[in-house]
């Protein structure tokens, strides 16, 4: 790939960032994409997911697999790139994980967030938009879930590392004026999606003829949100980085910081989705009801209005068009 401006992806080969660098590249922008490629699931799928973007972008796309947790590699081995903005969306993810090891997290998302907030102060960019997660609302019971609520009780370490982003992002804006973006992803499905996640859980176990664990009895809410209004919603809000206007705004706080919910603004109980799965799949599920997993939360709701207003997000895939075409790709990478 020819030398020039990019647009620095953390987390390339993850579900969401693979998805972004995509559109990024089918709009004509340069990519320089960075992952460590972990095993926290299968590293086979990251790479095909790499694999895909190279044979389809690759003039586009310069890969680089390192650990951004680690700031020296990071800056050195950036340290000739022209970057233009950052969209961080690596991370340690998953709620459960944070349980058994912790260490994980603090590294990837404590110290790694650091190190891109300090990496896009020393490059100057226009924007830097990182992910945050639903996840920070804790055991609100209020829904929606609102930029305007109180994000101050964690239930997992997972989610209290996602808070603490937002607030060191906040601390770098005030200071250093650089625009940052948070996104509270609400769950994420479609093509291409994680293993760890229900959705790809849910049709393995179908297929598969094994029972799926059905968490807090499948009295669950979820804000389902397919992948491609994921990516619409992303690069809508690269394309305004916030000002420095000086003002407090809801769900910003001083900018040039925003944080928005990013999802479908429509919860689904958790057995409608397992229906919808059922008719994708053609075949019934067997159920296997447990108790609420800890750290967990009863039910996930977005409101979306905030982002909506800044940007024209306008979620348009329910889960009877995403669910079938998931399932159907789903089938096409096992050969099915």
């Amino acid at each position: 790939m020819a030398r020039g401006e990019s647009i620095l992806i953390t987390g390339v080969a993850g579900f969401i960032g693979a998805a972004v660098a995509r559109a990024l590249m089918e709009r004509g922008q340069s990519v320089l994409g960075i992952d460590n490629l972990n095993d926290y699931y299968s590293v086979a799928l990251k790479q095909s997911r790499l694999a895909e973007l190279e044979r389809d972008h690759g003039i586009r796309l310069r890969f680089c697999q390192l650990d951004f947790s680690d700031p020296e590699t990071l800056n050195s081995t950036l340290n000739s790139e022209d970057i233009s903005s950052i969209i961080h969306l690596g991370a340690q993810a998953g709620v459960r994980y944070s349980l058994d090891n912790p260490n994980a997290y603090v590294a990837s998302n404590l110290a790694g967030h650091v190190n891109l907030l300090e990496l896009a102060r020393a490059r100057n960019v226009r924007h830097m938009l990182y992910a945050s997660s639903s996840s920070v609302y804790g055991a609100n019971t209020k829904l929606p879930f609102s930029v305007d609520d109180s994000v101050d009780h964690p239930v997992s370490l997972y989610a209290a590392t996602k808070r603490a982003n937002e607030l060191m992002s906040e601390t770098y804006a005030h200071l250093f004026a650089i625009p940052l973006t948070g996104l509270r992803f609400f769950t994420v499905y479609g093509p291409w999606g994680r293993p760890d996640m229900a959705m790809w859980k849910f049709v393995e176990r179908i297929f598969s003829d094994r029972p799926i664990d059905i968490y807090n009895h499948g009295h669950m809410q979820r804000d389902f949100t397919y992948i491609d209004d994921i990516v619409a919603g992303v690069l809508a809000c690269l394309d305004r980085p916030p000002r420095n206007d000086g003002s407090l705004k809801p769900g910003g706080g001083r900018k040039p910081h925003a944080i928005y919910n990013i999802g479908n603004n429509r919860p689904e109980p958790l057995m409608r989705l397992i229906e919808v799965i059922e008719e994708a799949c053609c075949r019934k599920a067997r159920y296997n009801f447990m108790d609420m997993q800890p750290g967990d939360v009863p039910a996930t709701y977005a409101d979306i209005s905030a982002l909506a207003r800044d940007t024209g997000y306008a979620p348009t895939t329910p889960i009877e068009v995403g669910v079938p075409r998931f399932v159907d790709w789903y089938r096409r990478y096992h050969a099915m």
